[in-house]
């Protein structure tokens, strides 16, 4: 494999768009997590549902369509740190944006988790928060190694309003 294409893969998309710097411990980056619940939820900061200490938000910059996180409300890098209602909120909303996906994607599978650290991947190591990447057989290909492009079929809105009603309590 030639350099540029391992450099693209170590570099990713995320680059420039996660580089800050650092105020009070927190990043700029890691406190957006804490912004996106201070307002009404909808299109504009793609909070599909909330509950007492956790949220369902769509991923901005995702890597497949439907892309969604499950993010604690308190500000928490540390896994864990998580308390037991905070851990079983985030794995009951993970639970249904599988089922939702399932049904309003059609999604043939999922990638579900954490990534633990800047070492493990995580673009937002300061917040933490579980990714649920819907997938599709023959969904890979190398436009985003080869390109530095993702291809994503839909608007973020669209996908938001299809998303929605099944988020809604």
């Amino acid at each position: 494999m030639s350099e540029k294409i391992v450099g693209a893969m170590a570099q990713g998309l995320r680059g420039e768009r996660l580089r800050s710097r650092r105020t009070g411990g927190k990043s700029e980056i890691s406190l957006r997590f804490c912004d996106l619940v201070a307002g009404e939820d909808g299109p504009e900061n793609l909070v599909l549902q909330r509950s007492e200490r956790s949220y369902v938000v769509m991923n901005r910059y995702p890597y497949a369509n439907g892309h969604l996180m499950v993010v604690p409300i308190r500000h928490l890098g540390d896994y864990e740190g998580l308390d037991e209602q905070e851990g079983r909120e985030i794995f009951a909303f993970s639970q249904k944006c599988v089922r939702v996906l399932k049904k309003r994607l059609n999604a043939d599978g999922f990638n579900v988790g954490f990534n633990l650290g800047r070492s493990a991947g995580a673009g937002i190591a300061g917040h933490l928060h579980m990714h649920v990447v819907p997938r599709w057989e023959g969904d890979h290909n190398l436009m985003p190694v080869l390109g530095g492009v993702r291809v994503i079929p839909e608007s973020l809105e669209t996908a938001y309003n299809q998303l929605r009603p099944d988020f809604e309590v």
